[in-house]
């Protein structure tokens, strides 16, 4: 029996949002059993928002969590970190538009939640076994879960026209190599001659060489990487944020190819209808 657990004490960070680009804090604090990981938009209307895959809204670039008039954005790499380190339930206190890039990483999160420790419940963690295939697919681009005995995360990206990037595959299996080191490290990354369109669309504002990897034709403009296949490690960090939002991740292999926070969120919808409700911790914002 796998056991529910929270922070041993809380934490803060502050930084830039990736795309308002404003000053953004969050401070992270333990939360009783059966809560949940969840929001608390300290600047706007204080509803609680569940990190819960009913309250995403309008997904572009990053993952938006929405309740009432109050919304957060760029949740992922927060959530994820707090997933992969098993913290069940978590109170997430936000200043300003979203949750700060830092060095768009996982890892800084993960740090911060090894130095806070992780304090066992003592109330059972729900673990849900996928028993049918689910896939959700545009063109080219798909995610899918398949039954599997053990949870495993496959990934993969083709970038053809930028040979720095080119095709990348990577398999993790969290039973094997720990979250802190294979996949908390990897970096969000992004396109040169994309980043005067995406600005003037209002995103990315935040972005910089110091917080993104910048790929153009020539190669990287801010080497070295932290891996070889860096870019699709980071992919597959933002699949494991996005399927955090199911409370629990039901154990299966998740394959994705091409994909992005859209197609993740689909998906975890479709499985939501599959093993809801998840006797996991809910949060009731």
């Amino acid at each position: 029996m796998v056991l529910q657990h929270t922070l041993g004490a809380g934490f803060a960070r502050q930084g830039v949002g990736l795309h308002t680009g404003a000053p953004c804090q969050v401070r992270v604090e333990p939360a009783p059993p059966h809560r949940g990981r969840y929001f608390v938009c300290m600047d706007q209307e204080q509803q609680p928002i569940s990190a819960q895959v009913e309250r995403v809204g309008p997904t572009q670039l990053c993952t938006v969590l929405q309740a009432g008039s109050a919304q957060v954005a760029t949740v992922e790499h927060l959530l994820a970190a707090l997933v992969g380190l098993g913290i069940d339930n978590a109170r997430i206190e936000v200043q300003g538009p979203e949750v700060p890039l830092l060095d768009g990483s996982a890892l800084e999160w993960a740090k911060a939640i090894e130095a806070a420790g992780r304090v066992s419940q003592a109330v059972p963690r729900a673990e849900v076994h996928l028993a049918e295939s689910v896939a959700v697919q545009e063109g080219e681009a798909f995610v899918c879960a398949v039954p599997a005995p053990h949870l495993c995360f496959t990934y993969g990206i083709d970038f053809p026209h930028l040979p720095a990037i080119g095709q990348q595959w990577y398999t993790w299996e969290p039973e094997r190599e720990p979250f802190v080191t294979a996949i908390a490290p990897a970096r969000t990354f992004g396109f040169a001659a994309d980043i005067e369109r995406l600005q003037a669309q209002g995103l990315i504002r935040g972005g910089s060489l110091d917080n993104a990897l910048v790929c153009s034709a020539q190669g990287w403009l801010n080497p070295p990487l932290r891996f070889a296949n860096e870019p699709v490690r980071h992919k597959l960090l933002d699949l494991v944020g996005d399927l955090s939002l199911l409370g629990v991740i039901p154990i299966a292999h998740y394959l994705a190819f091409k994909a992005g926070h859209r197609l993740h969120v689909q998906l975890a919808r479709h499985l939501r209808t599959l093993v809801s409700p998840l006797e996991s911790a809910h949060a009731s914002g």
